[in-house]
């Protein structure tokens, strides 16, 4: 190790090294690219801080003039950019190392500015490096060393090809080094890409997740989340903390709620400025702010001071958050504690997350009204105030005290300045564990048949209230609902049979239109097209593909040959029903075919003789007394003004004007 370098880590306090930071320094990985995986918390940062050291300074204990960057750090989001600055600024300071950074949401000419005086290492986000690229205000041709620290994230964020023409600009023998928490098959082909040679580097920590982190599964009553959260605050009392919300909306919301109870707090969101941003995360480390809502820009690589409570007061979408999100916590040899609040609705949620992130939690309630004030108890007794020595200055007040009130006075005034310092506890719900009672049985039954199916639009949203309404029942009168093609069948209690069928009358219909048949026993509904059977599988039911239908002969699946309907079935659309009627009759069981309107016409022209008009004929118009009526001779009104709406349909009025009502034109065609 490099002499300045080894003093700057004694410096800090580093007596020995992570284990993260051992494996990336060993002799026979020096200048070899790398793919590094480890948990956060474990000391990335220093680790590919102290590989790329020989890279960057060869024999030399101090970096020379500075000019073109000779190292290049890429991070997902601006605070682990400047973060990541910061860290190796104190790692090279004796190295006489000058660094730059190149970050959204900064002034980009302060940044164009300190490039052009030259830096040896350059920290930056994607898109802001890119776009310093691309407008030639950085020079990659020097690079020696490249880091693309939580690869992962940059990937899931979309910055793939930003990345590609990032590395693409760079020198090909330059030296790269991948970290990551996880490595998906997106960072192993990057890899296998833009690396030579690459060295799998894994930490033991990394297959025993966060053994430094405690972790617990609130459940809360619904609508009783904020509460659980104010209490688990106000129970560990934690120097920092984070509490970890999905979107904006519920960080403004929950940041507002802690803000009235008397919690200093702060936002740190993507609609926060970066300034904004920069000030919320100083106020944490200097101890000015003791808790943070954040959504999820600030999971990975953020590290503050004495955080050690970590609050998620909405679930994770994925337990790669999960684990980014808590890793907030139990860094560097730290303890810490994860929460996680959950309404009995998400508990499988939860435990499939828990599961896939092999952690496992301890499931309980949340910390209670009482159980808060005892912990604040404990902590009053457990105070330095009563260690603590009466000075001089004190000496006086504390005499006086003492002559006018009595000890239980003082203790009370002394028990409520303890409080008024802290926010009261929230009273819980009670949570109901009892498990939702099974459905009861739906009893006797008898089945009807209505005449109408699925080729009439019928659904059971459309048929439950119609049925209710023209039979007096009520929704739990009525089992299932099942619909064929051309006919439905309908479950009702026996019980209510009677008044049913008074209701609807001996004609047995509904609604004037529609044939209700009392059946005698359960339809047969595996013979329906829903369902049909599969003779190849012994007659067990099967479900047809999408873009299948059934052979009404046989019960078998046959593909569709032709999108257009079959016949017997009223056209949609007034095209089919004109292709039917110009064109001769087809065959039983012939393929469909989809109508051209162009050939259409043309066949049209050929069957009538007529010629189709050109754009001047059309264009032209007679007069109002030219034109003689097609009947009488006589002289007729002008014809409409309205043009047909498409070409089609000037084709078409131009076959039936030169047809004369022959009977080869529809009735139903509009000229």
């Amino acid at each position: 190790m490099k002499q300045t370098i080894a003093d700057a880590l004694a410096r800090k306090g580093y007596d020995t090294l992570t284990q993260v930071q051992q494996a990336v320094t060993r002799p026979e990985l020096d200048g070899r690219d790398m793919l590094v995986s480890a948990q956060t918390g474990s000391g990335k940062t220093i680790g590919f801080g102290l590989a790329i050291a020989h890279r960057l300074l060869d024999e030399d204990e101090t970096f020379g003039t500075s000019g073109a960057p000779l190292a290049l750090v890429v991070a997902p989001t601006r605070e682990l950019a400047l973060q990541v600055k910061r860290e190796l600024g104190w790692l090279y300071a004796d190295a006489g190392a000058f660094l730059a950074s190149c970050v959204g949401g900064l002034d980009i000419r302060d940044e164009r500015r300190a490039l052009a005086r030259g830096a040896h290492i350059v920290v930056a986000t994607p898109g802001r490096l890119r776009d310093h690229i691309m407008r030639g205000s950085i020079d990659l041709t020097a690079i020696r060393a490249v880091v693309l620290d939580e690869a992962d994230e940059m990937l899931d964020l979309g910055f793939r090809e930003d990345l590609e023409f990032i590395l693409d600009e760079t020198p090909i023998d330059r030296q790269t080094l991948l970290f990551s928490a996880t490595v998906p098959r997106a960072i192993a082909n990057l890899a296998t890409r833009y690396q030579r040679d690459a060295e799998r580097v894994t930490t033991v920590s990394e297959r025993t997740q966060h053994a430094d982190i405690e972790y617990r599964a609130m459940t809360v009553a619904p609508r009783d989340s904020e509460n659980a959260i104010i209490n688990v605050l106000r129970y560990y009392e934690a120097p920092n903390a984070i509490v970890f919300c999905n979107t904006r909306a519920m960080v403004s919301r929950l940041t507002a709620r802690l803000s009235n109870r008397g919690f200093s707090v702060v936002a740190l969101s993507g609609e926060l400025t970066q300034a904004e941003r920069s000030n919320a995360l100083q106020a944490m480390r200097d101890g000015r702010a003791r808790v943070c809502v954040a959504t999820d820009v600030a999971a990975r690589g953020i590290d503050l001071p004495n955080l050690d409570l970590v609050v998620h007061a909405e679930l994770p979408n994925s337990h790669e958050t999960l684990l980014h999100r808590s890793g907030r916590t139990g860094r560097a040899g730290r303890k810490g504690v994860s929460t996680l609040v959950v309404e009995p609705s998400s508990r499988k949620k939860a435990e499939r997350i828990l599961k896939f992130a092999k952690l496992s939690a301890d499931w309980g309630t949340a910390p209670s009204a009482q159980e808060v004030n005892e912990r604040d108890q404990a902590r009053m007794f457990a105070s330095e105030d009563w260690q603590t020595e009466i000075t001089d200055s004190e000496r006086p007040a504390v005499h006086k005290l003492i002559k006018e009130f009595t000890p239980e006075q003082i203790a009370a005034a002394y028990l409520r300045q303890f409080k008024l310092r802290h926010s009261a506890p929230e009273e819980l719900a009670a949570i109901d564990q009892r498990s939702p009672k099974p459905r009861a049985a739906f009893g006797p039954s008898v089945w009807f048949s209505l005449s109408e199916g699925r080729n009439q639009n019928a659904s059971p949203r459309y048929m439950l209230p119609m049925i209710c309404k023209a039979g007096d029942l009520t929704k739990g009168d009525i089992g299932a609902i099942r619909i064929d093609e051309d006919v439905s069948y309908v479950e009702i209690r026996e019980a209510s049979v009677a008044g049913f069928l008074t209701a609807i009358g001996p004609d047995m219909k509904i609604e004037k239109t529609k044939d209700l048949v009392r059946l005698d026993q359960a339809p047969d509904l595996s013979a329906t097209g829903r369902t049909g059977l599969n003779r190849k599988s012994g007659g067990k039911p099967f479900a047809p593909k999408r873009g299948t239908r059934l052979d009404e002969r046989d019960q078998t699946p046959a593909r569709r040959r032709s999108k257009s309907k079959p016949q017997g079935r009223a056209p949609s659309k007034p095209d089919q029903q004109y292709s039917q009627a110009v064109q001769p009759d087809k065959p039983a069981g012939a393929a469909e075919r989809r109508s051209d309107p162009k050939s259409e016409a043309d066949g049209l022209f050929k069957a009538t003789g007529a010629k189709p008009k050109s754009r001047k004929d059309r264009k032209a118009r007679p007069k109002s007394g030219d034109i003689k009526s097609a009947r009488s001779g006589s002289k007729g009104p002008p014809p409409p003004k309205s043009k047909p709406s498409s070409k089609k349909n000037r084709a078409r009025a131009a076959a039936a004007k030169s047809a004369k009502g022959g009977d080869s034109v529809p009735k139903r065609c509009k000229t």
